[in-house]
């Protein structure tokens, strides 16, 4: 399935800012489920960035440079609960959210974030584990197809101990036990070859 009009550009946008502000980052959701699993429809586009110097004014003032705008109306309270920048990348009209990286797991995944080419424009990427790792822990329907989709295209090549390690750290850190279940059990249905929908 073809990129959304506009994607490139906007990657392309993205990078420079944050090159400028030479601030890690990687992008995950819908957009890391179609590079590792199966297309979907989507245009969606999900951002973490780490550190910046500078901070939230920084960054934006970097973003606006390169075409992004606030799409709704937030207030420095939201941003601080949320830890979420929703964009606009007023170029292409796509919308993009810029998750603001916190300290721990998520400064884990900027270090094994992988370099990929999306449409010509070089960007760091999730891992397909760590991809994995996200969308266990969001468990929504659309999220557990998204995992059937990165086993059907990746399995044979997939870190499973990875997967299982970080699962099982969550697993204590949040008090949640269904969190490799729900892993074993995808894994199970795609070993044994089962249908991919249902």
């Amino acid at each position: 399935m073809p990129s959304p009009p506009g994607l490139a550009d906007l990657l392309a946008d993205l990078a420079d800012a944050f090159a400028r502000l030479q601030a890690p980052w990687y992008v995950f959701g819908a957009q890391a489920a179609l590079i590792w699993g199966r297309p979907r429809l989507t245009t969606d586009v999900d951002v973490t960035v780490g550190t910046v110097p500078g901070g939230t004014p920084a960054l934006l003032s970097a973003l606006e440079s390169r075409g992004f705008a606030i799409r709704i109306d937030v207030s420095p309270d939201f941003v601080r609960q949320t830890r979420v920048l929703p964009l606009v990348h007023e170029p292409s009209g796509l919308a993009a959210d810029i998750v603001l990286g916190g300290p721990g797991l998520e400064d884990d995944f900027l270090a094994r974030a992988v370099r990929v080419d999306v449409g010509g424009v070089v960007v760091p990427v999730l891992t397909a584990e760590d991809l994995i790792v996200t969308k266990v822990l969001a468990g929504r329907p659309k999220d557990v197809e998204d995992i059937r989709g990165v086993l059907a295209e990746r399995g044979e090549r997939l870190d499973l101990a990875r997967i299982r390690d970080v699962l099982h750290l969550l697993e204590h850190a949040l008090g949640q036990s269904d969190l490799p279940a729900l892993f074993e059990a995808e894994l199970e249905r795609w070993q044994l070859g089962q249908p991919l929908e249902g």
